[in-house]
């Protein structure tokens, strides 16, 4: 099962649209992830028309028409995986041990918010992931999205994607 997980696109305020190589990827990816900070309800249309399945929740800048249409958390089975989705988990330090606590029976956790990717994984707990973000780099080198293979109970082909700089 392929994934292509993303947060954080901030549209129409940090861009006009989502980048070209990541839409690309859309026809590729079994399930899309969106861990929030949609900020307009055209991307959440967008994912839901052009993608088999959209796994997303809200984030802290999303208004009422996406808290009404998405969960502040999701679960999904997927490729064998307890996969959770939340936009945020506080600060970084203490974030392995706040998420096992919290989400003890995950096996994967997706979240934003700091538009910083972030892979690791939380002793005892679940693998904790952050694609970035694929429109707003903030104080980040590159823009950036995820993409990676579920089946079997495993997570693997994990790529953080380093999108050009916009023109």
């Amino acid at each position: 099962m392929r994934l292509l997980m993303m947060s954080d696109t901030h549209l129409p305020r940090r861009a006009k649209a989502l980048p070209v190589p990541l839409l690309d990827e859309l026809p590729h990816a079994d399930v899309v992830i969106h861990a929030g900070d949609w900020v307009d309800t055209d991307t959440l249309d967008l994912l839901e028309r052009r993608s088999r399945r959209v796994v997303g929740v809200y984030g802290n800048n999303d208004g009422p028409e996406l808290r009404a249409r998405l969960p502040e958390v999701a679960f999904a089975e997927l490729g064998g995986l307890r996969f959770g989705v939340v936009h945020e988990t506080g600060p970084a330090q203490g974030r392995e041990a706040r998420c096992a606590a919290r989400f003890p029976d995950l096996d994967v956790l997706v979240f934003g918010h700091s538009h910083i990717p972030w892979n690791t994984t939380a002793p005892g707990g679940p693998r904790l992931l952050n694609p970035g973000s694929p429109t707003d780099r903030r104080r980040q080198p590159h823009c950036t999205y995820l993409t990676a293979t579920a089946a079997d109970g495993r997570l693997t082909d994990l790529v953080l994607h380093r999108l050009p700089p916009r023109r």
